[in-house]
């Protein structure tokens, strides 16, 4: 113990001016402290309290005799005293143990308060004799409960517990020893250790150190050690250890036995306990002196080393420790901070105690941190790197870790450098750089058993403890692909590790083994990102896999739901088109046999639109073929249908020949699937086509595929489009058979077609005699055109002759001088029926008419008066005519009919809509006009139509 090492972590505080007040008067029996107060108690039987700086606060007689023991509670502003009083009758005992209540005070006169005293208890009866009491110990169980042990110079210790106020208390006593000698068996010390529900009781005697467990009943001894102590050698540590003081060493007890002991030679005036530390006030036997020692048993080494004088007491309060002498004198001892006591270190460059300074007190970690810095630092300066860098690695994540990397880079300590960086990954504090260095650090080192080893670990939870993107990318880089495949593939970064595979390795079968493993949807987007390159090396095998992704398990899926459900969730091929970009063979292929397999996807539409776009074009480019004929000697290329000998000096020719004749087969070839595909994808039972037909009609024209346009403008009734493409290729036979076919108005067809016909033959300029014969031959049939229109549009071709039409007219003037006949011989007879009707109306007019019938009309008997006659030669009996007698009952519904026909005739007038759509489906709308003129609908104004009224009513009244 002499080799430990002696600090001043302590310093007196209030120097020269730490005493006992005068207001203490006698001398000093016992002492206590807590709740910012020293508790005093003299001879005389008063109980002083003292403040901060041991100044006088106020003081009470509490005994009329001595204070012999005293406590301070902690939880409760009370204070216990036990002392002599009055004896009353010489069977009572003056001993008697009092309460105080510090909080309620009272006044005893004029200047003088003493606290209020509510409880007051005989510590001896007849069932507990009176003996010297030696030891003292009250121990605050939930209030108001307390538990007082009073130990005495027979072994025994005397037990009251409950509330004293209410003087509610139970008593119980506890036998440590029967010895004879009471010198042997008197309680020194005694020590309270609560453990959750376990209650437990220290005694020590000069011949033995007991526990009692409190718990049971009767309470149970245990006997630690035979050997024991003197007075105020005892204590308890913050462990709820008991400490005992010998000459040779100090021992500390738990409840299992004797500790540990620690061989500090002198006899052990006092024992204290004090912040972790202990206490010691030892008699040096030599030379009379009394020293005061404060040790830090953990780091072994002395706090505090001092000469006192005679000690009479030690307490701690305030963060202080206070030691009262004999004479009344007093020393109050403060730690100091840590900074000073580091400081203090630092300056002897004592790093290690420092350490285990700051670990000890449980500084913070950022204190710990800086400490631990510093003698880092201070080993780095004298070149020690290894043990530098083991306490720099103490200090991660308080350390800035680019302090530490600095030093070890300069320093060229690759290894140490490699080591703290792994600390740094293990701990889960680096960032993307320190995982950058730490690989090439192992690269550097070539230790691949090392970089095995971190790519390879796992924190608990399964996740890597770097950042996976950064580890990729390093290994990449120093071209250790496998190690970075493995972190790619362990952290589900499948992007990454394709790339590895296609971009650095070149393995693509494996990535395409490796892309079927993958769930479909994480598949998509791998195929998505790399297909491109995997359609460039492995075309054949990336289809499958496509077809895999578009349609896998579509049959299955028709159990639990819909196909047409079930492919909506799957990737469309639409999906994967850009991946095609540059290889339209591929995608062509791709999109048949999907089409093949899957007949009413979803993106059907999009689908046509892009197999009619690779089709129809006509600079579809075949890169496998073009490489294929660069290394092969074409010497026999079909050209025309005749097999001709290249010769070597134009080998190049004939290949670019037979290329071109490749190509153009293959165009025709792609021609032919693509009509199939606009008649297979437009049935007959849809309205609409399962293609977008506009981009169909312009990639059609864009390719000058006429096949194509033909079905299109014939299926949307575009027939004006459709003999605009005969026109444009000159077909003269296609373009009357195409009339034939949709000219026919009995069969739907559009018969104007015919008349677009002729004016293309009219405009053409050139001679096409016979087919202008056909079409007049149609023209004719059908009464399409009059023939003065047909005359004006031939005669804008000057390759026309008259003998083309001459025929044709020759038959059109007989056809128009038999109408004009006809027509003549009925104006005739109207002309003649209209003389009669005027005659006939002049004669009703100017002439009285005779009314020779003797029957009635309607009911044919002979006709008496009253009679009636009308003008229209009928006569009936008034009784027959009822109540209408103004018109005749024969002629009325024949009169009221033309009235009828009159009146829907002047409404067809004010219906335009009506009368133009008749002149537009007539063949002839001339006949239309001239028949509404006929019957006076256009010509009558609105007076004509007034004044033909007002005639037609007098006609009405005069026919009568």
């Amino acid at each position: 113990m002499y080799q430990w090492r002696k600090f001043e972590f302590f310093e007196e505080k209030l120097a020269g001016k730490c005493a006992i007040p005068e207001e203490v008067e006698g001398k000093i029996e016992c002492c206590s402290s807590g709740r910012g107060k020293v508790v005093v108690g003299c001879h005389n039987g008063a109980v002083s309290l003292l403040d901060r700086g041991l100044n006088f606060n106020f003081s009470f007689h509490a005994h009329s005799s001595s204070v012999l023991f005293l406590q301070q509670l902690k939880q409760r502003n009370f204070l216990v005293t036990v002392g002599e009083d009055e004896q009353l009758s010489p069977q009572q005992s003056a001993t008697c143990l009092k309460v105080f209540d510090l909080d309620r005070m009272q006044s005893e006169g004029s200047s003088s308060v003493s606290p209020d005293c509510i409880g007051i208890l005989r510590i001896f009866t007849n069932q507990f004799p009176k003996a010297k009491i030696t030891s003292f110990l009250v121990l605050e169980e939930a209030p108001p409960i307390l538990l007082i042990a009073i130990g005495l110079d027979n072994g025994c210790i005397y037990c009251i517990k409950g509330d004293i106020a209410r003087e509610r208390i139970t008593r119980f006593k506890l036998q440590v020893d029967n010895a004879s000698d009471k010198s042997q068996s008197s309680i020194v010390g005694l020590g309270f250790r609560v453990d959750g529900q376990a209650l437990q009781l220290f005694a020590v005697t000069p011949t033995s150190v007991n526990l009692f467990s409190l718990q049971s009943q009767p309470a149970k001894r245990q006997t630690l050690d035979e050997i024991g102590s003197v007075v105020n050698s005892v204590a308890m540590s913050d462990r709820s250890e008991l400490i005992v003081g010998r000459p040779e060493a100090v021992y500390f007890y738990d409840v299992d036995g004797r500790g540990p002991c620690w061989a500090f030679e002198g006899e052990k005036k006092f024992l204290g306990w004090f912040r972790g530390y202990l206490l010691c006030v030892i008699a040096d036997q030599r030379n009379g002196k009394n020293t005061f020692n404060v040790y830090d048993l953990k780091n072994r080494l002395i706090a505090h080393s001092l000469v006192v004088n005679e000690v009479s007491h030690m307490l701690c309060e305030w963060g202080n420790i206070i030691l009262i002498m004999a004479d009344k004198s007093a020393l109050c001892i403060g730690e100091k901070d840590m900074e000073s006591k580091l400081d203090m270190l630092f300056k002897k460059n004592l790093y290690t105690v420092a350490i285990n300074i700051v670990q000890s007190q449980q500084a913070d970690a950022a204190a710990t941190a800086e400490v631990l810095r510093k003698y880092g630092d201070h080993l780095y300066s004298k070149q020690d790197y290894d043990e530098a860098m083991a306490q720099y690695i103490h200090t991660i994540g308080h350390l800035e870790p680019s302090y530490v990397i600095q030093k070890f880079l300069d320093a060229q300590r690759i290894y140490n450098l490699t080591n703290y960086l792994e600390k740094l990954h293990e701990k889960g504090l680096a960032s993307k750089d320190h995982t950058t260095l730490l690989l090439n650090c192992y690269t550097k080192l070539k230790d691949v058993e090392k970089l095995n080893v971190f790519i390879k670990s796992e924190d608990g939870a399964g996740e890597h403890k770097f950042d996976v993107e950064t580890a990729i990318r390093v290994c990449r880089a120093a071209n250790y692909h496998e190690h970075a495949m493995y972190v790619a593939k362990k952290a589900g970064r499948h992007e990454l590790y394709l790339k590895i595979l296609l971009e650095d390795l070149g393995r693509y079968d494996e990535a395409l083994e490796y892309i079927s493993s993958l769930e479909p949807s994480q598949a998509g987007v791998t195929i998505k990102e790399y297909g491109k390159i995997l359609i460039a090396h492995k075309p054949v095998e990336t289809i499958e896999i496509l077809m895999r992704l578009c349609t896998e398990d579509g049959e299955s899926a028709k159990e639990g739901a819909s196909n047409v459900t079930y492919l909506s969730m799957l990737p469309s091929p639409v999906d994967f088109l850009n991946i095609f970009i540059h290889h339209p063979e591929s995608l062509m292929d791709f999109l048949e046999k999907y089409t093949n397999k899957v007949k009413d996807s979803p993106a059907q539409v999009e689908i046509h639109n892009t197999l009619l776009e690779l089709y129809l074009s006509r600079d579809f480019d075949f890169p496998s073929i073009s490489q294929a004929n660069n290394g092969v000697d074409l010497n026999l290329v079909v050209r025309e249908g005749v097999p001709v000998q290249s010769r070597p000096e134009s080998n190049g020719k004939v290949i670019a020949d037979g290329k071109d004749l490749t190509k153009e087969k293959d165009c025709l070839e792609r021609h032919k699937k693509g009509l199939q595909l606009l008649k297979n994808a437009w049935p007959p039972e849809l309205e609409h086509p399962l293609y977008d037909v506009g981009l169909a009609i312009i990639l059609c024209e864009m390719n000058a595929f006429r096949d194509g346009l033909l079905y299109l403008y014939e299926k949307m009734k575009l027939y004006k489009e459709v003999i605009a493409c005969y026109m444009q290729a000159h077909d003269h036979e296609g373009l009357i058979a195409c009339c034939k076919r949709l000219g026919d108005s009995g069969k739907g067809g559009d018969p104007s077609l015919w008349a677009d016909l002729l004016k293309y033959f009219g405009e053409l300029g050139e001679d096409c005699s016979k087919a202008v014969k056909e079409v007049l031959t149609y023209i004719e049939r059908d009464d399409i055109l009059p023939p003065i229109i047909v005359l004006q549009t031939l005669s804008r071709n000057p390759c026309l002759t008259i003998s083309v039409i001459k025929d044709y007219i020759a038959r059109k003037l007989e056809q128009e001088s038999k109408l004009i006949e006809e027509d003549r011989r009925a104006i005739d007879k109207y002309q003649d029926d209209t003389t009669a009707m005027r005659k006939e109306i002049q004669d009703l007019r100017t002439n009285a008419r005779i009314f020779q019938l003797s029957k009635c009309t309607a009911c044919t008997f002979t006709l008496d008066l009253p009679a009636v006659h009308f003008m229209c030669m009928h006569s009936f009996h008034q009784r027959c005519l009822g109540d209408n007698e103004k018109e005749c009952p024969e002629c009325a519904p024949e009169y009221r009919s033309v009235l009828e026909m009159k009146r829907n005739l002047e409404q067809n007038s004010k219906d335009q809509d009506h009368f133009f759509q008749q002149v537009k489906s007539s063949k002839n709308g001339f006949s239309v006009i001239a028949e509404y003129f006929g019957k006076g609908i256009i010509s009558k104004t609105s007076t004509a139509t007034t004044g033909a009224s007002q005639t037609g009513t007098t006609s009405s009244t005069s026919g009568f």
